[in-house]
């Protein structure tokens, strides 16, 4: 075992820790000493390592809990979540609820709404997805005859770090149009490299699926009508963490497609998005690169 691979393996048993004792004190001393890493620097290794503070992290993942137990149904109660949580009153757990996840602790058990939930979470996917490198073989490829698909087009221009700006004008938009995850399905297609040069030419569309028939309402110019073209495509799935699809998308490029054989159509590499057969479990993505 490598220097780094010993050090990652520390920062594991940190994390492995969190999740089986979220019910207990999780202060920074108490964490760091799982590591066995001094308490006077632990608070930034973690965030060095993660890209987020231990304590943010400690409150999604407690927060991740409470939710489960909330659409579980049939659970604790709203007290009872509020304060294994770590929140002095349920007034300000369900105000922390409903700022994160735009719905009130009860109407969330009693309807959960899952793309908020998994969009609040994604800086604790990502933070968990920094020790677990995601690996890919060819027989992982698929290649479709894909049917041409109408989508509605939310267009994202200029630096990456403003895209949850954009995401949230986005779920706002298809929820006032009617447009759920559950019946119309959600694409992102990516015109440059994730990590442009210069932030703002960064450029993406998030996509809705829409039937043929079906009016698009503008909203503020963002919106337009569109087409992902058919044809033939080299398909990817991924699973866990889908909010950094750069990985999948380099494996193609870098090691599937000069072996392949392939060559790449005109139109840029895209993804699908969808829940998994249990919402709560997360989302998975597969990613199409266009082929002659």
């Amino acid at each position: 075992m490598t220097a780094l691979d010993h050090y990652h393996a520390r920062m594991q048993r940190v994390l492995d820790h969190i999740d089986q004792h979220l019910d207990s004190d999780l202060d920074l001393e108490t964490v760091s000493s799982v590591a066995a890493f001094s308490k006077f620097h632990f608070h930034r290794q973690f965030k060095a390592t993660f890209g987020v503070s231990l304590h943010r992290y400690v409150q999604l993942a407690r927060m991740r809990q409470a939710s489960h137990q909330l659409a579980d149904g049939e659970g604790p109660s709203v007290t009872d979540i509020a304060l294994s949580a770590g929140y002095e009153t349920p007034d300000a757990f369900a105000r922390a609820f409903r700022q994160r996840f735009g719905q009130s602790p009860s109407g969330f058990r009693k309807s959960p709404d899952w793309e908020p939930w998994l969009q609040a979470f994604g800086p604790l996917n990502r933070a968990r997805s920094k020790l677990m490198q995601t690996t890919f073989t060819p027989d992982q490829v698929t290649i479709r005859d894909v049917a041409p698909t109408r989508v509605a087009m939310f267009e994202h221009r200029g630096d990456p770090e403003t895209m949850d700006g954009t995401i949230q004008r986005f779920i706002a938009w298809r929820r006032s149009a009617g447009l759920s995850p559950k019946t119309n399905p959600t694409f992102n297609i990516w015109y440059t490299e994730r990590r442009p040069a210069d932030p703002a030419d960064y450029h993406m569309d998030l996509c809705v699926g829409v039937d043929a028939d079906q009016a698009i309402e503008p909203e503020g110019g963002s919106v337009r009508a569109g087409e992902i073209p058919g044809g033939r495509c080299a398909v990817l799935r991924v699973t866990g963490d889908t909010h950094n699809l750069e990985p999948a998308a380099l494996y193609l490029y870098r090691d599937w497609l000069p072996t392949s054989g392939e060559e790449m159509r005109d139109f840029p590499i895209y993804c699908q998005r969808f829940f998994l057969d249990e919402p709560e479990q997360g989302a998975a993505a597969e990613l199409f690169l266009p082929l002659k």
